[in-house]
Order: C-alpha cells, then structure tokens, then sequence
C-alpha cells in the first residue's frame, strides 16, 4: 500500500479538484478515494501504518489538540484531558446521556437544550468542535498522502442519526474547512463497497445492512435493481455499540471487587484502565475463551460465558430492531438476499451468531467492517464527481417531521421512512379572531405528544392580515434535501405572507456562527480562556455568598460571636474580590471563607446527627 500512496499523486489527481470519502467513527475515523487507475475504492494510509486513526483528542497544557493514535496514548495518563467517543456527544443534551460516569473528561450539564459542553482546563468544547479536530487530522493526512488540497467530502453517519446529528457532522466540517457535499447514511455507503447493484442487471436485490460499531447502530433494509439503491426502511440506536459492551465489563469487574459508582465517578484514572482493560477483553474474546489480567492489583478475569451472558439484552435489542426494520419495509425475513456486517463490533461471536440466526442464513463479512463504510463513502463521491453514472441512492429520512398542532399535539408531514429527496405541505389556520401571528414548532419523532419528541427549530409567521378564527389559509411545507437537511416554509394563502428558514437545530450552528467561531478561535483564544475562568468563579463565589447566607440564618444560635465576625469578614472580602477582574483572587477568597465556615458547619452537622440518631440502635 505504501506504493500506491505514492502512485497516486500522478496523473487527474494531481489537476482534478478530489472529493474524497469519510467515515467519522465513534472509535476510529478514515478516510478513502476513488483509485486513479484501478478505479476502485481504497483506504488511505501511509507506509505501513494502519489506515484507521483513532477518534481521540488530547489537549496539552497550553490547549493544543493532538489527534489519533498519539492522543490514544494519554487514555490512561490524563485521562481528564483525553476525549474518547466524541460521535455519541453529537446533537446531545445532558439528559440523552444518562450515566455519563465512563466519560473520564468533564461533561458540563448547563441545563438547556444545547449541546452537552466538554471542559478541559478553562476551556469549554461542543461535540462540533472536538469532531471537527478529528476531521482536521483526517484532511491533513490525505492531504500529505496525496500531496494536493482536499478541501471536498463526503461524510457518512448512522442511518439513525436525526436531523440535529446530521447538521452537527456537516458544522464540523465546516470547522474542520471541509466543503461536506453529502451526508451519507453508513449502511447505505456499505452496500455500494459490497460491490452490490454496481453494473446492470435486471436482478432485484434486497438486502439488509446490519451495522454496529463503537457507539451506535443502525439496521438498513435496501432493493437494489438496475443500479439503483433504494432503501425501504432503517432503525436503530444511536447509543448502542462497542463501547457499551465495554461498560458492561466495567461494571462486572466492579461489583466482583466492590468498587461502587461513586469511587468510580471520582477515580478516573481507574475508570479509564478499567474501560481499556475492557476493550481489550472484548477483542481477546473473539478468538480465546478466557481472558486474565491486572490493574493495579485487581484481578481482572472474564470467560467467554460470561461476556456473552453480560450483553446478551443488549445483543438482542439489535435483533428487535431488525424485526421492527422488517416489519415497516413490509419484508419476512426469508425475502432477504444477503446480510452485510458493517461495524467492528460485528467482529464479536454472539453477535455474528445472532444475526445469523435471526435471519437463517450465513452472513456476509467478507470486506473489512472497520473499513467499509470509508470506502463506500468514496464510491458516494465519485458519483457526486460525475465519473460513476450506473449507481442512483435514494436514501430515506430516518425519523416523522411534523409540526406542533393545538393540545401540544404532533402533526407528521413527513413520516419516517419517507424516500429523500422529499416535499410535503398542510394547511391550516388560525384559532382566534383577528389573530395576526401563527408560531410554527418543528418536530421530529414518533410520539403523539411534541413533549415526547425532539424540537429541531420555532418561528413565527406575523402579519396575518386580521380575519375571523379559521378563515385565513396558512400552508405549511417541508422540504428535505438529498443530505436529509429539512427547509420549512409557512405561507398565508389569502395575503401572500410568507416565511421561509432552514432548519438549522440549537444543536448546529449557523453560517455566521460557524464563521465567528474560526475567527474568535484565532483573535480571541487567550482572552477567551481568561474571560470564562472569570467568569466561572464569580459564579461559584455568588453561590457561596448565598449558600454561607442562608446557613447563617438558620443555625445563627449555634455559632460563636467570633465565628460570626469572621464569616461575615470573609463574605465581605468575597464580595468586594467578585467585583474585580482577577480569578485567582476570586478563587483565593473562596478558599479562605470556605476555611473559616469549615469547622463550625461540621460541628452543627455533628450535633444534628447526635440529635436525630438519640435513643436509636444502628
């Protein structure tokens, strides 16, 4: 491979602008081209290393990121300053995390419906960001290997993924100064590196993609005739995968050795050597019936028996969604041609078995499942360039859009599994008279209720000429592009009033945001950084202030007069350091008032305890 590395710096490559394709992953990221002269699809690496870069960030002392197999190696070493696992952040809020205890870096929960923020340091990092720094080291490598600008991409995603995770990958390219043509869904991307429907044929072809990699997975059913791909219907689960597999040996090995949630919360070195310990035992498992090691003395032993028995329920979620794939695509699984493996998860037994038999047949895992994606991605590419003509994708949108109707209410316009691209439009109007506005919620989900659902973006359509309840006429019409992006526009028929956006989610970023992040990032980095640890600690001095305060009131009686003086001499100098521009003061003060309270609140905590626990046996 080292030679074609350098092969292919000759010939169109060299004039012709390159779309090259990307597969963002969860554990590792790669990406691949159309080779010049054999014409097929392959990997990019250079000499002997492996073509997969892991999908780790490392941020040294001074914030500087440092990605793949270099950062890997700061896992174990700074784990609060090493991001794993990035993917299953995007288009999160805290709330769709849930225990977040295996994440050794800080997630901050800020309370919104934003995007959960990664701290490091001083500094905060959306999910967009730390994707995009991925995305840098891919373009930076290809750009070496094929020594040109790579400035094109197609990028693949979980066919599961919803319009908010879709507009998150295509903001960090943009981040990463990638021009992202197409958002491809990865099983889609892994049927056409099979090779499956490429040259004419009158065959149809159905088959099922099932996909699981290191955070998320998803299961396609796809037709396949005359070169055209059209997929019939797609489920799955966007925080299912390897890595979960990971956390269920984690978990074993902390029960058998009594650590609780809490030491590992609190421990993240020994989460991470935990968590890479289990990675490993995962992998060894695949060939080996027994895996033995240690971590700073504890005895980490796991059989294959057990490993299968820990991930079984999770294991055959994937099967239930396989049923559920089949059932909306109207299919019995005996109509299924092939079973395309996709994903390095699939490497493991139990589920290669599964799968197998689920569907009673042999599956199909000829083609790398870490690489295959990247290459399909490259072949979506070369179609985008124009130089592959027998191949048509008509992909599908993964989850309903609609919008929120009177009783908070979902109204579908667009239901799941709708072909893309795809256009529809509802009228309706309004519920009092002379009403001049109408606000227009867009939803996407499968639930009645829009408080069940996610909200992908709100505006209002005003100036309603003013006519009784329910005379006016307003349309309201969805439109997804090829990428599964969705514009909405709502026009009021009589008077011709109209209001037009895309849907751009509070998960992504707008243009202009994305412009201002790359500028401020360069302009403003150091006072950027200093701003925000102000900032931080005029927060927690404030809620000491009103913590101390209210403490104060209630157990007033049982604090000495000098102890008062000396509290209310501390408040009143962190009052007055909060005014100032100067952290580290800030901080000092907290300290010091925090020193002073110490000794009298755990001497009323004591006394409250004796009091309640009197006369009682323990």
């Amino acid at each position: 491979m080292a030679k074609i590395g350098i092969n292919l710096v000759t010939g169109s490559l060299q004039k012709d602008e390159i779309i090259v394709g990307i597969d963002l992953g969860t554990t590792n990221s790669l990406v691949a081209i159309i080779h010049p002269e054999t014409k097929k699809p392959i990997v990019l690496k250079e000499h002997d290393e492996s073509s997969l870069v892991p999908s780790v960030i490392y941020f040294d002392e001074y914030g500087n990121p440092v990605v793949g197999s270099a950062a890997k190696a700061y896992l174990e070493t700074a784990p609060e300053r090493t991001i794993f696992s990035a993917k299953r952040l995007m288009g999160k809020t805290y709330r769709d995390l849930g225990n977040a205890s295996l994440f050794s870096y800080k997630i901050i929960d800020d309370n919104t419906d934003s995007l959960v923020k990664v701290k490091v340091d001083d500094r905060f990092y959306s999910p967009i960001e730390l994707s995009s720094f991925i995305l840098k080291e891919l373009k930076l490598r290809a750009e070496h290997i094929l020594k040109t600008p790579v400035t094109k991409a197609v990028i693949t995603v979980p066919a599961y993924f919803n319009d908010a995770q879709r507009q998150a990958t295509r903001d960090a390219g943009k981040l990463a100064g990638i021009d992202v043509l197409r958002i491809v869904n990865e099983p889609t991307a892994a049927s056409l590196a099979y090779g499956m429907g490429v040259g004419k044929s009158d065959d149809v072809q159905t088959i099922a993609v099932y996909d699981l990699g290191g955070g998320t997975f998803d299961i396609s059913i796809l037709r396949i005739v005359d070169g055209v791909f059209e997929v019939l219907s797609t489920n799955g689960d966007t925080y299912l995968g390897g890595d979960d597999f990971d956390k269920c040996i984690v978990q074993h090995w902390a029960e058998q050795h009594k650590i609780t949630f809490e030491e590992l919360s609190a421990n993240k070195i020994l989460t991470q050597g935990l968590r890479l310990k289990a990675e490993a035992a995962k992998k060894y498992l695949s060939d080996s019936d027994i895996y033995e090691d240690e971590l700073n003395g504890l005895s980490l032993i796991l059989t294959k028996g057990e490993f299968e028995l820990l991930i079984e329920p999770l294991v055959s979620k994937t099967i239930d969604c396989c049923n559920k794939a089949l059932k909306d695509a109207g299919l019995n699984k005996s109509e299924i041609d092939n079973v395309v493996m996709v994903g390095g998860s699939t490497r493991v037994p139990l589920v290669k078995h599964s799968v197998s038999e689920y569907f009673d047949r042999k599956v199909n895992d000829s083609v790398n499942p870490d690489e295959v994606v990247a290459l399909g991605a490259a072949i979506q590419a070369d179609i985008l360039a124009g130089n592959n003509k027998e191949v048509l994708l008509l992909d599908i949108t993964p989850l309903s859009l609609g919008i929120e109707t009177a009783g908070g209410l979902m109204d579908v316009l667009i239901p799941r599994n709708a072909k893309i691209p795809s256009k529809a439009s509802r009228q309706y109007t309004t519920q009092i008279d002379g009403q001049s506005g109408m606000r227009i919620s867009v939803f996407q989900g499968e639930r009645d209720l829009v408080k069940d659902n996610r909200k992908l973006a709100e505006f209002n359509l005003t100036n309603i000429p003013g006519m009784p309840a329910g005379l006016p006429k307003v349309e309201v019409g969805f439109l997804i592009n090829a990428d599964g992006i969705l514009t909405v526009t709502a026009k009021e028929l009589r008077s011709g009033v109209e209001q037009r956006i895309e849907v751009k989610p509070q998960y992504g970023l707008t243009d202009d945001q994305i412009e201002k992040m790359l500028m401020d990032s360069i302009t403003f980095a150091k006072e950027d950084i200093l701003q925000r640890a102000l900032a931080e600690a005029r927060t927690e001095g404030e809620q000491l202030l009103k913590t101390t305060e209210n403490f104060l009131q209630k157990n007033s009686a049982l604090i000495y007069n000098d102890e008062l003086l000396q509290t209310a001499a501390g408040m009143q100098a962190l009052q007055l350091a909060i005014t100032m521009e100067d952290k580290n003061l800030i901080q000092r003060k907290i300290e010091e008032l925090n020193d002073i309270s110490r000794p009298y609140a755990e001497r009323i905590m004591d006394q409250a305890i004796s009091k309640a626990m009197a006369g009682k046996k323990i």
